[in-house]
């Protein structure tokens, strides 16, 4: 089953770390990347640009309306995320608990519906 790993932090914190610090991170990120590749768990992974590079759009009354920035206003911004296969929610979880991003936030674990035919 396929499970979307969305991973949330404060940018501000993240943006506040010393350079060394941040260029850890990033390491630990791509060296568990390879860990699930390894496992097989793996499917896609990427962060995303800052929040004030986000567009959103709503349909409302039958108009489009798009607005700069996040969908809602929050402490935590979506940062990122990791696609991964797992046999159930307890092996979601198992892999999410390990992945370096969690220490600065959050990580929502949630499944895809398979709309394959059949």
């Amino acid at each position: 089953m396929k499970y979307l790993c969305l991973v949330y932090h404060e940018e501000a914190m993240t943006d506040a770390l010393p350079e060394w610090e941040y260029d850890a991170v990033v390491g630990e990120g791509l060296d568990y990347r390879e860990d699930l590749r390894q496992s097989g768990h793996y499917i896609a992974s990427s962060p995303l640009q800052p929040v004030e590079m986000a567009t959103t759009l709503r349909v409302r009354h039958g108009m489009l309306a798009i607005t700069d920035g996040p969908f809602a206003e929050t402490n935590e911004q979506l940062g990122g995320f990791y696609l991964i296969e797992a046999r159930d929610l307890n092996d979601a979880i198992q892999v999410a608990a390990r992945m370096p991003p969690l220490r600065f936030g959050c990580i929502e674990v949630r499944p895809l519906v398979d709309l394959t035919p059949g």
